[in-house]
């Protein structure tokens, strides 16, 4: 078994990091099987010298080694790639065609960006992984292939299994064994070597002196958060080395180079509300109407008895709840106030004109809440009603419901338990 230090030479491969030693390893020790390997971190860590260090120390190394990058292939076209098509399996397939599957029998497929594929695919990779068959695109033949697979993403697979973007049994096939390459932010020692590196190359390839960095520039590009990891320190290596007539390179000229140097912390701020906010704060708006519409009652309520009795010490002694629940518990000013009010009115002394007086009152007051219950159940058949249909003319579906009619889908399992649906 080849060195990791052998592999690298071999392969490339630039630094002495732990984290890409311990990766290096594992590829060496999976190569010689036939395991499903994902290889995963952020885009330009260099995944794709995994694959190849595992397909050439593997015994399929005479075979066929194919790299598809399964983002750049369009929806509709990804399945003919992958598996072929018959001749008229569609519109444009003049002749039968192989794909990829058939073509590598034998050897290695790499499948980077496995993450992007569409759901309908993962079915078809799904049972290849699982028994090693596939049909071609407009056939009935079952058809064998024996292929290693090995993946890549930078995707977030089990963010990605949460919204249903990927299938959580074929991540666990695809994911035998995971080998994880560190971002080039955690590989700080290596920084400054792959820097040296990249322009000795470049210097080759234009034919000019190689470029050297001062200690400041140094301390620059180990500080800096590299977002796009090796491929980003790659261009920016080519670019002082094209563009820089001083063949030493100063730290002042380095963060030319360097895009938003001064924030090497993620800084997003969304300033849209979401979908839960609104129907939060709409419910707020529900909430105080209707502790305003309860107050007003019982205030209508105070001020009937107020002119019923006459006598506010009664009033007050008959109601304390009301009055401690409108006035609070420093009430006597404001209810003093309150009574001298309504002794601006010059209310008469009880009479049976009075009694007549109150009783119509009364009457249209009892008529104002028998409205307002009616209206109030009005609202809650309308209620149900609309969330009957609305998850009928959705078959069910909550979150579907839930959009249509503008509340949250915590909302509309609130209500779905409340009504009893």
């Amino acid at each position: 078994m080849e060195s990791i230090q052998a592999i690298k030479q071999r392969f490339g491969i630039i630094g002495n990091d732990q984290k890409l030693n311990r990766s290096i390893e594992k590829a060496i020790q999976v190569s010689p099987t036939d395991i499903s390997v994902l290889v995963t971190g952020e885009s330009g860590v260099g995944k794709e010298s995994i694959p190849r260090i595992i397909h050439q120390l593997s015994h399929r190394k005479h075979g066929k080694y194919i790299a598809v990058n399964c983002g750049a292939i369009p929806e509709g076209t990804i399945d003919s790639e992958l598996f072929g098509h018959e001749k008229g399996a569609f519109t444009g397939a003049t002749s039968t065609r192989s794909g990829y599957f058939e073509v590598a029998d034998e050897g290695t497929i790499f499948l980077d960006e496995v993450g992007e594929l569409p759901l309908t695919t993962q079915v078809r990779l799904l049972r290849v992984l699982e028994n090693g068959e596939f049909i071609k695109v407009g056939s009935s033949k079952v058809q064998k292939t024996n292929v290693r697979i090995v993946a890549a993403t930078n995707v977030n697979m089990f963010e990605a299994i949460k919204k249903e973007k990927f299938r959580e049994d074929l991540y666990y096939r695809l994911s035998t064994v995971e080998i994880n390459l560190p971002p080039l932010r955690d590989r700080k020692e290596d920084i400054h070597l792959l820097f040296r590196k990249f322009a000795s190359d470049f210097a080759l390839k234009y034919k000019m002196p190689t470029v050297k960095l001062t200690d400041e520039a140094v301390v620059l590009l180990l500080k800096y958060r590299w977002n796009g990891n090796i491929r980003q320190l790659r261009n920016v290596a080519e670019q002082v080395s094209v563009l820089e007539q001083n063949r030493t390179i100063s730290g002042s000229t380095i963060q030319n180079y360097l895009p938003n140097i001064g924030s090497n912390l993620p800084a997003v701020v969304n300033n849209s509300k979401s979908e839960s906010d609104f129907s939060s704060e709409r419910e707020i708006l529900y909430k105080v109407l209707f502790d305003m519409k309860s107050d007003l009652n019982d205030l209508k309520k105070l001020t009937m008895e107020l002119m019923k009795k006459g006598s506010d010490s009664d009033v007050q002694k008959d109601n304390e709840h009301l009055i401690q629940k409108i006035y609070g518990e420093e009430k006597d000013e404001e209810f003093e106030a309150a009574v001298e009010d309504l002794e601006v009115l010059s209310i008469p002394e009880h009479t049976e004109d009075m009694d007549e007086t109150i009783s119509e009152l009364e009457d249209k007051y009892h008529f104002a809440e028998e409205i307002e219950e009616e209206e109030t159940l009005s609202l809650h058949d309308k209620e149900l009603e609309l969330i009957k249909k609305s998850l009928e003319r959705h078959s069910g579906k909550r979150k579907l419901a839930a959009a249509e009619l503008g509340i949250s889908e915590r909302t509309l399992y609130r209500k779905i338990k409340q009504f009893d649906l």
